[in-house]
Formats: structure tokens, sequence, C-alpha cells
């Protein structure tokens, strides 16, 4: 039984590029790297594919962060500063639960990120509920990137 970690999506399993892995014995985060050189503009936001869908159990989440060597030497930020990846985006019917990252380009030039540059870091967390949330109907996640509440 599988309990957490990625896999491909689709539309790059064909592609050479690692999955996200932890670098050293004591990381927290495992480093996301492109599955295809990208350009960002300056001033300019961008959705950055990662080739990559993640998979855990209930009551977790993936959280996504910019990997600091991208927020200061290249002045690249994530513009929801943490990206949330709730456990029922794995393998939704829009986008089979692809991981994009909102990039800003604070800088003032272009740069451009090369196939296999880490960008970004996901770290898997636990979460807590409300009292009485269990009683709250919800709704089944139906879609993919923001999809949550349409």
């Amino acid at each position: 039984m599988k309990v957490r970690g990625f896999e491909k999506i689709t539309k790059y399993a064909a592609v050479d590029f690692p999955l996200p892995e932890r670098k050293t014995e004591l990381s927290a985060g495992y480093d996301f790297c492109l599955p295809e050189e990208v350009t960002l503009e300056p001033g300019k936001l961008q959705l950055v594919p990662t080739g990559v869908k993640a998979y855990m159990q209930a009551g977790e989440y993936l959280g996504m962060h910019i990997r600091s060597s991208m927020a200061v030497k290249k002045r690249i930020m994530l513009v929801n500063n943490v990206g949330i990846i709730d456990a029922d985006y794995y393998n939704n019917a829009d986008n089979e639960g692809h991981i994009m990252l909102a990039l800003l380009n604070m800088g003032e030039t272009a740069v451009t990120l090369p196939k296999g540059e880490r960008v970004a870091q996901g770290i898997f967390y636990n979460y807590l509920t409300a009292d009485g949330d269990e009683q709250a109907a919800k709704a089944v996640r139906g879609g993919g990137f923001g999809s949550t509440g349409r």
C-alpha cells in the first residue's frame, strides 16, 4: 500500500528528470526539479509545471516552498508563499494532480531556469480539524489547480 510519495504525471512520464527527493539525511523538504527549461520574465506571474503529482493520506497535505537559493540569488518568489496540495488533489479529473508552481520574477531581467534546476521543495505535514468538522457536509474535489470551493 502506498502511503505518501510522488509520481510523474502522464504528460511527463517519458521525460528524464528526477522525482522529488531529500538531499540530506535531515532535510525536511523534497527538492522539485524542473522537467523542462523555463524563462521567467521580470514582474510576470507564471505557472511553471513540475511534471509531478503527490499522493498522501487523509489528514496530510504537501506544503510547497520556494528554495532559498531561488529567492535570494535569483529573486524568484512563490506568489502564494506556501502552496497547499491537498490529499484529494491527487489524480483529479482536470489535471491528474499536476503540481504547478506560481512563480514571480521580482528582478529586472528575465531569468532562465534550466531543465533539472531545483526550484521548490515540498514538505509533508499533518493537520488538525476543528470540533464538529466531521459533521459538516463536504464536497468531493472535481477540479485541478484552484478548484476548492468552486
